[in-house]
């Protein structure tokens, strides 16, 4: 487990373009090292505006986009390309502008797929996170470089939200989500064991809607009531955040990390 270190930024245009910068040089050095690199992406509006800054950055062509492998924290169970969807969003924001490879986009299942339900769909994704893991890898998925997360009002993190039977999963690392008081009801996610897995945990907020919810998350309430402070990685977990999301943060608690 990491502490987590909290980064302010000016305002959320500031937060996703620095936010977009650290991933490609994160991304960068890990390919420099291994040859490949392993990203979960998020969606939200934080999430979507990382990827736009991304796609509108000149330095995203020092990535190696063929040699890296993209998947997703949670998915709304719709139909392939409905447009509320993650991978959606994602391929609009960013990935039809970009030389990905098709087989290292991991999109979760859609729900006019082969499987017939969530929970089905949820084993798929999981089978296919274990056959990406190396041997060394901790329970049965890859050991993500980069896993982003965005923060809900509530405290919510992929598809896990507070008191709700996904967020108490120990065992498996992908489930299906029934009944989100989040529309739509129905939806694929991580679980938190696969979330702490990754080697490092991005979690973002930015906006006023959001002050709450990091306050509570950062002041270590237990995530059964607060899942965000259960998201965290191997070697580091930052809290990527604007001005306004920081705002009921007791500084003398969580000073801002060095950029």
């Amino acid at each position: 487990m990491s502490t987590p270190q909290v980064v302010v930024h000016r305002d959320k245009e500031l937060m996703a373009q620095a936010a977009a910068a650290r991933l490609i040089t994160k991304v960068v050095d890990a390919q420099a090292a291994r040859g490949t690199a392993s990203v979960v992406l998020t969606g939200g509006r934080n999430g979507n505006a990382l990827l736009a800054a991304l796609a509108a950055s000149p330095a995203r062509d020092a990535v190696d986009w063929a040699h890296l492998d993209l998947w997703w924290g949670d998915e709304r169970f719709e139909p392939d390309g409905d447009p509320e969807r993650n991978v959606t969003q994602a391929r609009a924001e960013l990935l039809d502008a970009v030389p990905v490879d098709p087989s290292r986009v991991h999109a979760m299942p859609a729900s006019d797929g082969p499987y017939a339900g969530a929970d089905e769909a949820a084993e798929a994704y999981a089978a296919e996170l274990a056959a990406a893991a190396g041997p060394e890898d901790r329970l049965r998925v890859p050991a993500f470089d980069v896993l982003m997360l965005g923060v809900g009002p509530d405290t919510h993190v992929a598809s896990l939200f507070p008191e709700h039977p996904a967020v108490r999963e120990s065992e498996r690392t992908v489930v299906g989500v029934h009944g989100a008081p989040k529309p739509p009801p129905t939806r694929i996610s991580l679980t938190l064991p696969a979330i702490r897995a990754a080697r490092e945990v991005w979690l973002l907020a930015a906006g006023e809607d959001k002050a709450s919810a990091v306050a509570l998350a950062l002041s270590s309430p237990g995530e059964l009531q607060a899942p965000a402070s259960g998201a965290y990685g191997r070697s580091r977990t930052l809290w990527l955040l604007d001005r306004t999301a920081a705002a009921k943060l007791p500084p003398q608690l969580y000073p801002p990390a060095s950029s």
